[in-house]
């Protein structure tokens, strides 16, 4: 009989409802919000004037979420404790004029979005999920979760070379999806059939943010489900790891800090963007916070001196097939516990400092740790977190889980993993 798996099932399977029902960051940001307002937490508007009560507030602008919980008698001063992640993850988008096709095939027309591995993407059902902005400037969110569209490849008898000289896929010209058939190509066709699904009038849409996703949902794999497989866990493991976080700790009005969770949009493409980490929502955040409570702009500097952000993110695991792209010394494995991802060229914002916080974190946690460090020979990735530290001067330390198969659109990682991160995010936000 094989070993029963010794992971936190109620909080992996949680996450693994969280990834399918979020196949575009406003999603993503929906259904955290929705967690955080089941732990008594409230929408406050931004174009509204701020109170100074205590509990659990949240932003929320487009695909970017920001939510805190202040304790009871919180001065104005008192630092934050902040959990940082992204929304958003590599993909096909739907592009302006998506009504497309050819020789009898209709198509939908993408742009890729992020560093995708776009061979992912081939022979693959695809739905197709995001934002509709209505004329009078509200939004709907859609999700066609039903096999629609595929990015078919090409035979191997038209190309005889493909496993010996590898697959070279033209970004413009190979990896547009088909629908359907048909000779002729209706503009709207495609904006009509999502207004359908969305129980709208048609006419109703006015714009539309769009992207392509794997029906396929995600599920426990390996003899003893001791591995993840799923889509977006780049990065949405590591929200609601932070909303899972958050809502464990609000309610205690003991807490030293202001927790707080601030998942952003557009990290995979640069972050500069309103919701983006490049831009001001989480100083905008912090500081009317301050300010609601009665605060001057020195409690306001005295908070962001005191303040920490974890950016949580995912990082890689020591691939057994190409051991020699990683770090001969530092290995990450699954379900080894949550890493400690550092760079000395800053493309990570942790320091030696940073790691005292993190260990301490881990330690009251339980929880067992280990570090990422890129191979010299190969160029290192970055995270919201050295965009953080420098736009808000607050020391940030960069974090995640451990996985494979980074940007594919399905990824792996250990089950034990989720669960783990988050116990070590509670326990930062909560000492």
């Amino acid at each position: 009989m094989s070993t029963p798996p010794r992971f936190d099932r109620g909080h992996t399977d949680d996450l693994m409802t969280f990834l399918a029902a979020s196949p575009s960051q406003y999603h993503a940001v929906a259904n955290a919000a929705a967690r955080l307002e089941k732990a008594g937490f409230r929408q406050v508007q931004e174009t509204d004037a701020w109170d100074g009560t205590h509990g659990g507030k949240y932003v929320l602008r487009g695909g970017a979420i920001v939510a805190w919980y202040v304790p009871e008698g919180a001065a104005p001063h008192t630092p934050y404790r902040i959990v940082g992640a992204h929304t958003d993850s590599p993909n096909l988008r739907v592009k302006p004029q998506p009504d497309s096709g050819a020789y009898g095939w209709r198509q939908v027309a993408v742009e890729i979005y992020g560093g995708t591995l776009l061979n992912t993407w081939l022979d693959r059902d695809l739905g197709i999920a995001g934002r509709l902005t209505l004329k009078d400037g509200s939004h709907r969110l859609v999700n066609v979760d039903r096999p629609l569209l595929r990015v078919p490849q090409l035979a191997v008898h038209l190309d005889r070379s493909v496993n010996t000289d590898g697959l070279k896929l033209d970004r413009q010209r190979h990896l547009q999806p088909i629908w359907g058939l048909g000779d002729d190509v209706h503009e709207g066709d495609l904006i009509r059939f999502l207004e359908q699904e969305a129980e709208l009038d048609e006419g109703d849409v006015a714009g539309w943010d769009l992207m392509l996703h794997s029906v396929e949902a995600p599920a426990y794999l390996g003899r003893d489900r001791e591995l993840v497989a799923g889509p977006r866990m780049d990065n949405l493991l590591s929200v609601h790891a932070g909303a899972a976080a958050l809502a464990a700790v609000s309610g205690d009005d003991d807490l030293p800090f202001i927790p707080v969770l601030a998942a952003f949009d557009h990290e995979e493409d640069g972050s500069q963007a309103d919701t983006g980490a490049d831009g001001p929502l989480l100083g905008n955040v912090m500081e009317r916070s301050v300010f609601a409570r009665g605060g001057t702009y020195e409690d306001r500097a005295r908070a962001f001196a005191g303040t920490i952000c974890l950016s949580s993110d995912t990082g890689h695991a020591v691939h057994p097939n190409y051991a020699e792209r990683h770090d001969p010394t530092h290995h990450p494995r699954a379900n080894g516990g949550p890493i400690l991802k550092v760079n000395v060229n800053a493309r990570y914002a942790t320091d030696g400092a940073g790691r005292a916080v993190f260990a301490a974190a881990c330690e009251r946690a339980g929880v067992p740790w280990q570090t990422f460090v890129s191979n010299n020979a190969m160029p290192c990735g970055t995270t919201i977190g050295p965009i953080t530290a420098a736009r808000h001067g607050i020391q940030t330390v960069d974090i995640g889980v451990a996985i494979l198969s980074m940007h594919s659109a399905r990824e792996l990682c250990g089950a034990d993993d989720p669960h783990l991160l988050s116990g070590a995010l509670a326990a930062f936000l909560s000492a």
